[in-house]
């Protein structure tokens, strides 16, 4: 079974669950961009709760532009701003000293186009799980995919996907704010670090 996916800025933890379950995974890079979805942001645990870090872009031929064409915008540090809130959030949480220097590297160098900085990260996250997964680029859009299941839609809406009942696990402010379902896949890092791979079994 292959999936078609959006393209996802440190992606939450379904979408990597849908990429476990895939032999393959393809990647959309020629539909219109489509702005606050997970295409260029994820959502985190921080002090307050939910925390939305979001990539600031460019769209290079305004509304009409393909998402492999966007580009990152640095008129913002928001690559410092970022990294900050990734430490006020994960820096008491069991693992992540262990896995801090996979993630931090990315948030001083730039990257021109956002689906780089995702393919990128992406990969960093199948090395950490030590699992090998076949990635694609699409070629053309096609707006009836048959050779994959398609869930660009349901992963690119600000509505969660929840492949299935969500397991609970520790995390670092959840005497404070409760359990919270679904977060960026770095939160189950973090916090499960070797074990990661046994929360999707």
């Amino acid at each position: 079974m292959s999936i078609l996916l959006p393209t996802a800025y440190l992606p939450p933890i379904n979408y990597i669950s849908e990429c476990l379950n895939s032999e393959t995974v393809f990647i959309e890079a020629f539909e219109t961009y489509t702005k606050q979805t997970c295409r260029n942001h994820c959502i985190i645990a921080g002090p307050n709760g939910k925390q939305q870090l979001t990539v600031p872009v460019n769209k290079v031929d305004g509304n009409r532009t393909l998402t492999k064409d966007i580009r990152i915008s640095y008129f913002q540090d928001w690559q410092k701003m970022h990294w900050r809130s990734i430490e006020t959030a994960y820096n008491n949480s069991p693992f992540f000293l262990y896995y801090r220097d996979y993630f931090e590297p990315f948030f001083s160098k730039k990257t021109h186009f956002l689906i780089d900085l995702n393919l990128t990260l992406f990969e960093v996250i199948f090395n950490i799980l030590r699992i090998e997964k076949e990635t694609e680029f699409t070629e053309q859009y096609d707006r009836n995919p048959r050779f994959a299941i398609d869930r660009r839609n349901v992963f690119g809406s600000k509505k969660p996907f929840m492949v299935h009942p969500a397991k609970e696990y520790t995390q670092v402010f959840r005497n404070k704010s409760g359990f919270i379902p679904n977060l960026s896949i770095i939160d189950l890092i973090f916090n499960l670090g070797p074990e990661t791979v046994d929360y999707f079994a």
